[in-house]
Formats: C-alpha cells, sequence, structure tokens
C-alpha cells in the first residue's frame, strides 16, 4: 500500500511504515503525518514506522513533535521509530530537543 499526499509520501511494507518527507516539516504537513500514520498504528499490526527525512529541507518545531508523538504511540504498542537521511540542519535540531 502507498499513499502520496503533497508533503510525503508513505509505503506499507508488511508490519513496517515508511514515511518519505518531501521538502518542507511544517504544522500542516505534521498534522497530516500524524493522522495518516495514527489510523494505521491504531488498526493494529504495525512494528516499525520509519521517517525518510533525505529529501527534507526545513523542519520546525512542530516536526519534532510530530515525531516524539509517534514514538509515544508506537512505545505504547509495542514498537519502534527510526529516523533515516538527516542532513545537518534537521540534525541540529534534533540534537537541541534532546
Amino acid at each position: 500500500m502507498e499513499i502520496v499526499m503533497e508533503n510525503f509520501s508513505l509505503e506499507r511494507k508488511g508490519a513496517n511504515i515508511v514515511l518519505h518527507i518531501s521538502e518542507e516539516l511544517d504544522h500542516h504537513a505534521a498534522a497530516q503525518i500524524s493522522k495518516t500514520t495514527d489510523v494505521l498504528i491504531e488498526k493494529g499490526n504495525v512494528k516499525n514506522v520509519v521517517f525518510d527525512f533525505s529529501g527534507m529541507t526545513f523542519m520546525d518545531s512542530s516536526g519534532i513533535g510530530m515525531v516524539m508523538g509517534r514514538y509515544r504511540k508506537m512505545h505504547y504498542f509495542g514498537g519502534n521509530v527510526f529516523v533515516t537521511g538527516v542532513g545537518a540542519g534537521v540534525d541540529r535540531i534534533f540534537s537541541m530537543s534532546g
């Protein structure tokens, strides 16, 4: 299954969800990603959520909140969250947020 939205695409591969974030992750995109991902997680049978930031050029604090929210949800359901393709700018935001 694949879902393509304006700011991201989502692939469901078995028990894994892979989100490819494109260009900007602002509050609008973060809300869309959260809603779409939460529906799939709550339906069950999701073990891993992978955020691929390799195509992203900008992320604000709502992006951190979106990732942390999915982390908490997956922890509750016994799953994992992974982040890949983190550039220097995004890495700096993650480091600042702890």
